[in-house]
This record gives structure tokens, C-alpha cells and sequence, in this order.
């Protein structure tokens, strides 16, 4: 294998760690734990770390290495924005496109969740859950698109899983086949206000654990604030 090949396969096993939820915000990634893991050179690692950070998804801290991102709200409320205008966008086109092939592949999709819901596997459940949105985007045949999701995802999990999302799998894959179901009908409209709803879900169940913990941090800083001196007293 090529180093550039092994640069990317490094960068995809990353993001994809991300989206199993395996790799968590804040997690130290060790140049040599990675070298050694992939049986290559720490600059061939070096270099494929800085992919991942052109992407967004890692942070090289001064003296202390490499690190998983931990995403502000901020950062969240952009990454769901961008998820929506760009999903919602792509099932638009697939007005008037033969369906048959895609919605198959996507039912098959949907088994593998559910499955992997029903076999208690918390990794695959994640991935392939995150995958769900990747998959309709390769499906309609817009390559460039399904990249941008997958980085998109991959931001949205790493949100999710820093600010403890209390979004349930089932939940989501229902969502998914409700979607599926919906375009199977020929109901484009509906496929995309289901769709619109599903991100709105995952976000306020995000926001709803980030707001607690933002109140807590407001708390402590009351709590800490200097205490304003006592008058002088008059004699």
C-alpha cells in the first residue's frame, strides 16, 4: 500500500471511529500508539493526523499531542444547519427518479440497524445509524455529497456523544424507515419534513443536555465570584 493510501486509510478509520462513537471528544491520540497500531512510520501517522485535522475532527495541542475535538454548541447548531439544508436538498431531486434499486439497498440498511439495535452492539448500532444518511446520499448517486455527510455525521456524533444526546437508537432507526416508507409512496414532501424532523429530534435532545450543563457552569461562576469587600466602617 502506498503511503497516501495508508494516510487515508488511517484518516477513515478515524472519522469512522467517530461515528461508532468509539473515539470520544477530548481523547488523546498517541502518535506511536498509532504507529504502532497501523504498523507504519509516526510521520506517515503525523501526516494523516493533519488530514483529519484539515477536516475537523482532531486538534494538536501544544506539548501534549493530538486530540479529539470537543465541538462548542456553536459548532453543533452549524453542523445541524448544514446537515438539513444539504439532506433536505438531496431528497428533492428524487422526484420523478426510479427508486427501486436505492430503496432496496436502504431497506437492507435498516435491517442491518435493527439488528444491531436487537444485538445490544452500541459501536455498529452508532455507525451504522450515523451511515443511514451517507448511504441515501451514495444511493442517489451524489458522491460528493455522501462525503460531505459523513464529515457532517461524524461532527453531529461527536456533539452527541460529548453532550450526552438523549436521542434513543430505535427512535432514530423508526425515523429512518418512516422516511424510507414515505418515499417507496412517492411522497417526496413527506420523506423530506420527516427528514427535517428527525435532525430537529437529535439536535433538541442535544441541546437540551447542553443547556443543563451550560446552567451548571453559570452556577459555578456565580458561585466563585469574588465576594465585594465590606464597607469601611465609619468611626
Amino acid at each position: 500500500m502506498s503511503s497516501s493510501n495508508s494516510q487515508s486509510a488511517i484518516a477513515e478509520r478515524i472519522v469512522e471511529s467517530i461515528l461508532a462513537q468509539k473515539l470520544k471528544p477530548g481523547e488523546r491520540l498517541g502518535e506511536q500508539d498509532l504507529a504502532e497500531l497501523f504498523d507504519v512510520s509516526r510521520t506517515l501517522v503525523r501526516e494523516a493526523l493533519m488530514q483529519v485535522q484539515a477536516r475537523g475532527f482532531v486538534e494538536v495541542r501544544s506539548r501534549k499531542g493530538w486530540y479529539v475535538v470537543e465541538p462548542s454548541i456553536e459548532e453543533a447548531r452549524d453542523a445541524f444547519s448544514a446537515r438539513r439544508a444539504v439532506e433536505a436538498g438531496i431528497l428533492r431531486q428524487t422526484e420523478g427518479r426510479p427508486l427501486q434499486q436505492v430503496l432496496g439497498r436502504l431497506r437492507r440498511h435498516i435491517e442491518d440497524e435493527k439488528a444491531a439495535i436487537e444485538g445490544a452492539d452500541p459501536a455498529t448500532r452508532a455507525f451504522l445509524l450515523a451511515d443511514f444518511h451517507v448511504c441515501l446520499a451514495e444511493c442517489l448517486g451524489h458522491r460528493l455529497l455522501a462525503d460531505m455527510l459523513r464529515d457532517l455525521t461524524a461532527r453531529t456524533t461527536l456533539v452527541a456523544t460529548l453532550y450526552q444526546s438523549s436521542h434513543e437508537a430505535l427512535a432514530s432507526c423508526q425515523d429512518h424507515e418512516r422516511i424510507v416508507a414515505a418515499l417507496a409512496d412517492g411522497q417526496v414532501d413527506e420523506a423530506e419534513r420527516l427528514m427535517l424532523d428527525h435532525i430537529g429530534n437529535v439536535e433538541s435532545s442535544i441541546g437540551q443536555h447542553a443547556a443543563e450543563e451550560q446552567s451548571a457552569q453559570d452556577r459555578l461562576r456565580a458561585t466563585l465570584a469574588p465576594v465585594a469587600p465590606p464597607r469601611p466602617r465609619s468611626v
